[in-house]
């Protein structure tokens, strides 16, 4: 039985690592990070390609990755839909990282996305960014605090572009590290041991939200069994009350958590990726 599992999953693995165009090692020559082991995949549109890029972040409680569900899965479906898709296996707490490891990947990789918009095929003013779960989190705290919080500089890096993605979107996403409603594992994972009230504010996105946050479509089932569906309601009461435009939340009646962009029953009756594309090109990102 083992022996068939580890057949599967290896199968799995390659299939996986040949399925990228291109694979972009975020810290490869920057000095002092040369080791760390954050990594983009490049999934490129084989027709009918826009100049729009996503970049994807999988969610896990900021612990690990749900690279198949959440990563590969939304990559592909992007890809297939005319949008180069960059898929981020950005730093967690499984290989002992904190804040602000994750928020240095995801400004990395925005970073390249942008400064390589050439090379890419892609427009630099149309860089979007996807995560599910504690990826959520991470997209919507790139987000706020891409203008407000340059973790590149503090490692030497000069930026040229913008850390600010074009839109942002959070799909069953933790959103609050407040005592009430936080998902505790991720808030541990992400912030340590050192949870004083202040960095529980610092870090719930509700309370962040900056005047020019991107335009943000968040996407909760209402029986969502990891993540309280309130920490959706509460970042779209907070991006309603700083008047941002284009922002929309979609609550399904039911689907749960970890759906990501697989083929499975809460796709098939909601199709729920449909309704973000039309947002996609609705705010004029899609092109």
């Amino acid at each position: 039985m083992k022996k068939k599992f580890f057949i599967v999953v290896f199968i799995f693995c390659c299939l996986f690592c040949y399925s990228q165009d291109k694979t972009i090692y975020l810290w490869r020559n920057v000095k002092g990070m040369e080791k760390q082991p954050s990594v983009m995949y490049m999934h490129e549109p084989k027709e009918n390609k826009t100049k729009t890029a996503v970049i994807v972040c999988p969610g896990g409680s900021y612990h690990h990755l749900g690279l198949y569900n959440e990563g590969y899965c939304s990559a592909k479906w992007f890809s297939e839909n005319g949008i180069t898709a960059f898929m981020l296996k950005y730093r967690t707490n499984e290989s002992l990282y904190n804040h602000p490891a994750m928020l240095e990947d995801i400004q990395r990789a925005i970073q390249i996305v942008r400064e390589n918009a050439a090379e890419f095929g892609i427009d630099a003013s149309k860089v979007g960014v996807i995560g599910y779960s504690a990826g959520g989190h991470l997209v919507t705290m790139a987000g706020e605090f891409g203008e407000r919080f340059n973790e590149l500089e503090k490692l030497g890096i000069e930026t040229a572009v913008s850390l600010r993605p074009d839109f942002v979107m959070p799909i069953y996403p933790v959103v609050s590290m407040q005592d009430d409603i936080s998902h505790k594992w991720s808030r541990r994972s992400l912030l340590g041991k050192n949870q004083t009230q202040e960095r529980k504010d610092l870090f719930s996105m509700e309370l962040q939200v900056p005047d020019n946050m991107p335009p943000t479509y968040i996407v909760v089932c209402k029986d969502d069994n990891v993540v309280d569906y309130n920490n959706s309601l509460r970042l779209y009461d907070a991006l309603l009350e700083k008047n941002i435009q284009n922002c929309e939340l979609h609550v399904y009646e039911w689907g749960k958590h970890g759906f990501g962009m697989l083929n499975g029953p809460f796709m098939k009756e909601f199709k729920w990726n449909e309704p973000l594309l039309e947002w996609i090109k609705k705010i004029g990102m899609y092109e």
